[in-house]
């Protein structure tokens, strides 16, 4: 369990992060997320020890992490997948690593098969690919078999098969009861994989819910509905109670009600339906609404 109490970090006249809380649990993977600029790697690194907070606590199974005798057995990170000499072999890298944290060859064996670099291990990592480098970072990660993994975007550079593979890892450590905490931009995959959601912005906490309840709190409940006697329908659900309006050819959007309840009334009244969708608002719609005060970066042009 990671937890963070009134985290701070100034850096001069910035403000990095601003009063923090919040907790990592067990048998979850929780999403942190945030735009660019929000005080996301500075908080990691403070959990890691890494930088040190201006005011606040962050501790791991109730105690800071330098504090703990044999941190790889603590606490998995990847940070930086380009951390690592060139020169070196990923087998070397994972054993110097492994010896520094009381850890035997054989755990390095098993790592290096885990993330599927077995039959590459002995090349130096100078020549491995983006993708192959961020399988190293994931192995050094796992190393200590930890019951606590932060992972900084830890799908960038992975092919699709690899982005695959690293969802069911996730899921299966948080099955396993452990804590993982990753934090990524890719939205869509993040709606896949988390369970619960903490999102900053300008270095204050927006929200700490499960994304269950993240995105039903910020959905309008809208059905899609496909008739061709569409006039008929949206008359019809008018007079019980419900909001009809047309979506091109053929089409309403129907509020006020439920999908059953559409398909319900179009049966009684004979109206044959071709489409009857409840349309269900994304976590990167939800995302952008809820940070649009807090990105520091945009690349859209600001209205005359």
């Amino acid at each position: 369990m990671i937890e963070v109490n009134g985290l701070t970090k100034r850096y001069g006249d910035v403000l990095a992060v601003d009063d923090l809380s919040f907790t990592i649990r067990p048998g979850e993977v929780t999403g942190f997320l945030g735009p660019n600029g929000a005080g996301k790697s500075t908080t990691m690194r403070m959990i890691l020890g890494l930088d040190v907070p201006t005011s606040g606590t962050a501790s791991v199974n109730g105690l800071p992490l330098a504090a703990q005798p044999a941190p790889l057995k603590v606490l998995g990170a990847l940070l930086d997948a380009g951390a690592v000499l060139p020169s070196r072999s990923a087998y070397h890298h994972l054993l110097a690593l492994a010896a520094g944290n009381g850890l035997g060859r054989d755990r390095v064996s098993v790592v290096l098969d885990e993330v599927g670099l077995s039959d590459v291990a002995r090349r130096p990592a100078g020549t491995y690919s983006l993708g192959m480098k961020q399988r190293l970072g994931i192995a050094a990660a796992l190393l200590g078999d930890p019951p606590v993994l932060v992972l900084d975007e830890p799908l960038n550079g992975l092919d699709p098969e690899g982005i695959v593979w690293m969802r069911k890892l996730m899921r299966r450590m948080a099955a396993e009861g452990r804590a993982v905490m990753m934090s990524s931009h890719l939205m869509s995959e993040t709606e896949l994989t988390v369970d619960h959601l903490v999102v900053i912005g300008r270095g204050r906490l927006i929200a700490d819910i499960s994304m269950a309840a993240f995105i039903a709190g910020h959905t309008d409940r809208e059905v899609v509905v496909r008739t061709p006697q569409a006039a008929e329908l949206g008359r019809r659900l008018v007079d019980a109670g419900a909001g009809a309006r047309p979506d091109g050819e053929n089409g309403l959007i129907v509020t006020g009600t439920g999908a059953p309840e559409v398909g319900a009334l179009a049966a009684a009244r004979g109206i044959e339906l071709h489409e009857l969708t409840l349309r269900q608002t994304s976590l990167e719609q939800v995302f952008m609404k809820l940070t649009q005060e807090s990105i520091e970066y945009s690349s859209e042009k600001e209205a005359a």
